[in-house]
């Protein structure tokens, strides 16, 4: 019997055996190969980064020979400093450095980025590059070589040595406070040197670029969480019973986070309110939507009726989308039959029965304000000229944007469409200048938007 036994049994645990070892080897291969494939990721960008870096302070010496009229030449060699910067910190961003500070040198190269684009975009023409503005230049060549040469001598490192990347996460996720990698030590001492810099002068146009809203700058008194309380329970008006949580305490972001469950559905809601003034700045109310009833145009008007409700009355509708049975629309404020942009909200509405699950109030709190706007230089009829004479115009409005440099600006908006594709096409109402041309989605349209 035990022989019998064993004849069945032996080639069953025999076979068990070889299948073991066989996807054990499988799986270390696919382990490898996965390995193999991370590295040389990791290598392929750490090497273009130190090319364009290098290609980077070229491009900005090559600024030092320019002749300070040659506008279209500036504008040029910015464009170029500016697509190279931006190919760097994409770079950055593929190598596994999220647990090494290199904080000041990814906020050196943003600088630089938008610094080049800033001066780039500009009319060179009327505003030519100021004395100031090539001292910057100068600056910025002298310290990216500095941080090419650094980069160029980890690269020698890496090449000479073998080294591997992988090696990098290890020693990052090490709970070790003593790290001895060359890779690491050599990003450490570039961002060290990176810090030591003294401030640059980045002149005017950068100004509104690095302009940081906060709502430490609204107007009115620190609520309580008493205040902060009765009116989440006012505003969601249903008897849910709310806990409220500071948060940001001491900092300029200081809020109220506030969180329940709806009475009745049981459906968790969430808000958010400055301390500075005690005003909403989000609210949302999840849930899945399992089908739809309502059209875009019927989640308008839900939206509006919302608003109104809750004293955001007297927006209109500028954009539109619909995503998973839902409508997400914005709502710009009005003044003297000017849209401005700035001062928005957004509302999400569910497409089943027109309720609102979800708000933000943030750019409308931070930008709402009366404001002085000038007077139009260009007529409307002079604007068109400046359009695509294909683009079927359908309507026209004022309009206060943010431009490229985030400044606002009073433009001549147009709707009008061009190959089956309808736009809203924004003429600077002072210059002239095609600021911006957006298409306008299928779900905008439906909203009447």
């Amino acid at each position: 019997m035990y022989k019998r036994l064993s004849a069945v049994m032996f080639p069953i645990c025999a076979l068990a055996l070889i299948g073991a070892i066989v996807w054990g080897y499988q799986e270390n291969q696919e382990k490898n190969t996965i390995l193999i494939k991370a590295e040389n990721q990791y290598q392929r960008a750490f090497h273009d980064l130190s090319y364009h870096m290098e290609k980077l302070n070229s491009e900005l010496g090559n600024t030092m020979a320019l002749n300070a009229t040659s506008n279209d030449m500036y504008r040029k060699e910015l464009i170029n400093v500016w697509r190279l910067t931006s190919q760097a910190q994409n770079e950055i961003s593929q190598l596994p450095l999220t647990l090494l500070p290199f904080s000041k040198t990814e906020e050196f190269l943003d600088n630089i980025a938008k610094f080049t684009y800033a001066t780039a975009v500009r009319d060179l023409s009327k505003q030519p590059m100021s004395e100031d503005e090539i001292k910057t230049l100068s600056t910025l060549h002298e310290r990216s070589k500095e941080i090419k040469d650094e980069l160029r001598t980890v690269q020698s490192e890496v090449i000479s040595k073998n080294l591997r990347w992988m090696d990098v996460e290890v020693a990052l996720a090490s709970e070790s406070k003593k790290m001895d990698n060359v890779i690491v030590d050599g990003f450490q001492l570039v961002d060290k040197k990176v810090g030591e810099y003294a401030d640059v002068d980045w002149g005017p146009s950068m100004a509104s670029l690095n302009q940081k809203r906060n709502f430490s700058m609204l107007s009115g008194n620190d609520a309580t969480a008493d205040e902060i309380k009765s009116k989440a329970e006012q505003f969601l008006g249903d008897g849910t019973q709310v806990t409220i949580t500071e948060s940001g305490v001491g900092t300029e972001t200081n809020t109220f986070s506030v969180s329940g469950k709806r009475t009745g559905s049981g459906a968790d809601v969430y808000l958010d309110y400055a301390k500075k003034g005690g005003k909403l700045i989000y609210f949302m109310s999840p849930r899945d939507v399992p089908n739809k009833t309502l059209d875009m145009r019927g989640a308008r008007d839900a939206a509006l009726e919302f608003l109104d409700k809750n004293g955001y009355s007297g927006m209109t509708a500028v954009s539109a989308d619909e995503y998973a049975n839902a409508a997400n629309l914005t709502f710009a404020a009005k003044q003297n039959d000017v849209i401005l942009y700035p001062d928005k909200v957004t509302v999400k509405v569910a497409l089943d029965n027109g309720e609102v699950t979800g708000f933000q109030g943030a750019d409308h709190l931070l930008a709402h304000k009366e404001r002085q706007l000038p007077a139009a230089k260009l007529t409307e009829e002079q604007a068109k000229k400046q359009l695509n004479p294909k683009v079927a115009v359908a309507s026209h409005e004022m309009a206060l944007i943010l431009n490229d440099l985030n400044e606002e600006v009073l433009c001549h908006q147009f709707t009008g469409s061009m190959n089956g594709t309808e736009y809203n096409i924004y003429i600077n109402a002072d210059t002239g200048f095609e600021e911006k041309i957006e298409a306008i989605p299928q779900a905008a349209k439906q909203a009447g938007v």
